[in-house]
């Protein structure tokens, strides 16, 4: 579902921000670490995670955008050196207890919210598709 070079970028970063719609259809934004699974899915933490808003806006309507991106690096690798790069993965989020949190050991509890992308847009991480893809999932 991810191509090689959007895997890549996902497992180097330690942020994204998470869009979830609140109780009065508002959209809120929060960043979270995040652990991209082997299946695809995107595992959400951190220590309070069953107590927040974004939470119980899950439970209420499992609809998702969950983004990561950064600055292209100035290099001679660099797709588009200067300019933004990134991933947005477009999904429908659940809430779980798992046994292994992502994030660092102790820093975060067992409740996540799990993301299954339905759609994932990309671009400028893939040296073959320098201006990026959108595909459904």
């Amino acid at each position: 579902m991810f191509t090689e070079a959007e895997r890549g970028y996902l497992q180097g970063q330690l942020l994204g921000r998470l869009a979830t719609i609140g109780p009065d259809g508002t959209p809120q934004v929060r960043p979270l670490g995040f652990r991209l699974n082997e299946d695809g899915t995107i595992d959400l933490g951190g220590p309070h995670v069953a107590s927040t808003q974004r939470y119980r806006n899950v439970l209420a309507d499992p609809r998702v955008s969950f983004v990561v991106d950064d600055l292209t690096p100035d290099g001679p690798d660099a797709v588009k050196p200067g300019m933004g790069r990134g991933v947005e993965i477009r999904g429908r989020a659940e809430a779980l207890v798992v046994d292994d949190p992502p994030g660092a050991p102790g820093m975060a509890g067992r409740d996540i919210i799990r993301v299954h992308p339905n759609r994932i847009i990309s671009w400028h991480i893939d040296p073959a598709m320098p201006d990026g893809r959108a595909v459904d999932v």
